[in-house]
């Protein structure tokens, strides 16, 4: 018996002063329960769901985000690549200086090109007779050079009977569906024609397609025709005026603080609106669902950190005796609970790291993927009609990996907590008495 206390006590020594906060020994513990038993086989199916539903939940964010961030950096590129960041439109009279005015409107400071530009809708048919509603955008042949979403993305053709004034140039997706290409013939149909005894009458009138583009976002592709200004001007009854005057900016944040200058350079009453305005709705709604999706797909974190609490509980009444006995060789109600605390947040910081892993992964070979499971599923799964682009974009940004990893590292401490708790609470006495 006195052998044994003597055992007890040098135990005791050993363990006290070494056991300092997640000193060796801890860690030790803590690794000795994360390792899978025989017997113990259900605690650890449940860690490894935890583990995989961290991984999986850190990884989904990862990915939504980025993929959304994708949509709107693109969505904008597109937009603007073609748009004007501000539009200039008549008040008090018709744009007939409108070459003056774009002169003066891109030597201040900040604009990168002034475009007039006269636009109408019409009704599009070529060779196989069915019609499309087309946006007709009649420009400048220097104009539509320095547009380089346009210039640089032909398809076919070329921008030579464009720069006579004897073609237009027509989207890929609208020369597909009228099954037309570069070179042959496009039929256009305008409701505000000529001006008869009995009424307006529709102009009909039919041009060479001198080029196919391409920018890459199917709702401009599907709808938009160039055509040369003074052409346009013509066909539309508008000769010798304009509609408006695009300004593209070096930064199109800076719209706020352009407006003042454009109004001085215009030196005449104009109403101005700036590509926000115009997109407004458009760009708040992905605000939202990207928000909402974000508190729905932390949820899935939420859930695998719920498993770990739950794991850690069972683990606590299944080392209810080792507990104890650690208890009695001189380890603290902290060492104990730092232990379990170990434990439950060695699972959520591989698992996060893991998700990390996963997502940037799949986010730099985003496209691959898809085109790999539409290839297996014979489908495809990211139609450019309903998404306005041609393949899947993703965009990450370390601000946000960061807070989806503070988030996932937080959410798993905090589920470790009461588990621990209960196990520093643990009677040894109590556990013990009936072993």
């Amino acid at each position: 018996m006195a052998k044994a206390e003597a055992n007890k006590a040098v135990q005791q020594q050993d363990v006290t002063p070494s056991a300092g906060p997640f000193s060796a020994f801890e860690r030790m513990v803590a690794w000795r329960y994360l390792r899978s038993r025989r017997k113990e086989t259900v605690i650890s199916v449940i860690a490894g769901f935890s583990f995989v539903g961290i991984m999986l939940g850190v990884a989904t964010l990862i990915i939504v985000m980025a993929v959304m961030n994708g949509f709107r950096t693109e969505l904008i590129s597109r937009i603007l690549g073609i748009n004007g960041h501000m539009i200039v439109q008549p008040v008090d009279k018709p744009l007939t200086d409108y070459a003056q005015l774009a002169q003066k409107f891109a030597g201040v400071s900040g604009i990168t090109m002034a475009l007039p530009l006269v636009e109408g809708q019409t009704l599009a048919s070529g060779r196989q007779g069915a019609g499309s509603g087309a946006l007709v955008r009649g420009i400048r042949t220097e104009d539509l050079e320095k547009l380089k979403e346009v210039s640089t993305n032909i398809r076919s053709g070329d921008l030579t009977g464009f720069a006579t004034g004897d073609g237009v140039l027509v989207g890929s997706r609208l020369a597909a569906s009228l099954g037309i290409s570069a070179g042959e013939r496009i039929t256009l149909v305008s409701p505000e024609g000529d001006v008869t005894p009995m009424g307006m009458t529709p102009r009909v009138k039919s041009y060479r397609v001198s080029g196919v583009f391409e920018i890459g976002m199917s709702e401009y592709d599907a709808s938009i025709i160039y055509m040369p200004l003074a052409e346009a001007q013509a066909y539309f009854n508008a000769d010798g005026i304009v509609q408006s005057i695009e300004l593209f900016l070096q930064d199109p944040d800076k719209v706020d603080e352009l407006r003042p200058k454009i109004e001085e350079a215009a030196g005449r009453q104009v109403f101005l609106t700036d590509w926000r305005q115009r997109n407004q709705t458009f760009f708040s709604a992905l605000q939202v669902e990207r928000n909402v999706m974000f508190m729905i797909l932390t949820l899935i974190v939420l859930v695998a950190a719920l498993n770990i609490i739950s794991g850690l509980i069972m683990l606590v009444k299944d080392k209810g005796r080792d507990i104890a006995i650690l208890r009695t060789m001189g380890a603290s109600s902290g060492a104990v609970m730092r232990i379990f605390f170990m434990t439950g947040a060695a699972i959520g910081i591989v698992g996060t790291i893991a998700g990390v892993i996963l997502g940037v992964v799949v986010c730099l070979n985003i496209e691959s993927i898809r085109q790999f499971f539409s290839w297996v599923s014979g489908t495809v799964l990211f139609d450019p009609q309903l998404y306005f682009l041609s393949q899947l974009p993703a965009e990450m940004s370390f601000s946000e990996t960061l807070s989806v990893v503070i988030m996932a590292l937080v959410l798993s401490f905090l589920a470790t907590i009461f588990p621990a708790w209960r196990a520093s609470r643990l009677d040894p006495v109590q556990a013990l008495r009936y072993e």
